[in-house]
């Protein structure tokens, strides 16, 4: 897998998303748990995509990429959990859920990509 890419670029930039969310959830909301699991899974997803990237082998790069796909799947769940419980707007969830629906679509792709190659 090249470097600056597509996957590579959205999760660095979602991660960012999610460092800030994170902030507003603490700070303005006081909201410690469900933001600090979606802190953790949210920037996991960049960084398994940077291991997998430096992967040592074909199975290497599948196994890590897998890791990101459960890792994108399990903070859909915090955003949409943090939505239900009125500590993020519908507007900001919605917003959230779009860019990660998108990471993991992406994600999909190459899991397909790579099992078939």
């Amino acid at each position: 897998m090249k470097t600056n890419n597509v996957i590579q670029e959205k999760s660095f930039a979602f991660a960012i998303r999610i460092v800030n969310t994170y902030k507003i959830l603490r700070n303005e909301k006081k909201e410690f748990v469900l933001s600090k699991q979606l802190l953790r899974s949210g920037t996991s997803i960049g960084a398994n995509v940077e291991e997998a990237i430096g992967g040592q082998s074909k199975a290497d790069f599948i196994s890590k990429i897998s890791i990101t796909y459960k890792e994108a799947r399990e903070t859909l769940y915090w955003i949409k959990l943090l939505n239900a419980t009125d500590y993020l707007s519908k507007e900001m969830a919605e917003s959230l859920i779009n860019d990660c629906e998108e990471i993991c679509r992406i994600i999909g792709k190459i899991q397909i990509t790579m099992k078939h190659s």
